[in-house]
């Protein structure tokens, strides 16, 4: 994996749990507002919304440096509209970084290529 994908994959990664969790306080906001006087919506709404569009244009990019297939292009952005999917993309992202530093040390010090 070059350095682009590498970083591509990182910024993925780290807004996404920022925006499961604004995600998520703007549903709490949205009960509230019902339920009392307080309405927080309009400030979590545009929290939230930066932070979906940082995502989109982050997962697009992604997808582009990966090459990822359909389905897993597609997992990546449904997670993004689910409350709590954000959580779930950083640890699957994190667990792809990983695997592809093993792949990439493994590859350096020539145990792939003795098999």
């Amino acid at each position: 994996m070059d350095l682009k994908t590498a970083t591509a994959l990182r910024r993925l990664r780290l807004v996404s749990a920022p925006e499961a969790i604004s995600f998520l306080l703007l549903l709490v906001c949205s009960v509230l507002k019902r339920t009392t006087d307080f309405n927080a919506v309009p400030v979590m709404g545009a929290i939230h919304g930066v932070l979906f569009i940082l995502y989109v244009v982050f997962w697009a990019d992604a997808w582009n440096r990966t090459k990822w297939d359909l389905k897993t292009a597609a997992l990546y952005f449904v997670l993004s509209v689910l409350p709590t999917g954000g959580f779930f993309a950083e640890r699957k992202l994190r667990r792809e970084a990983e695997d592809a530093v093993i792949a990439s040390r493994a590859r350096r010090e020539g145990v792939m290529g003795a098999s």
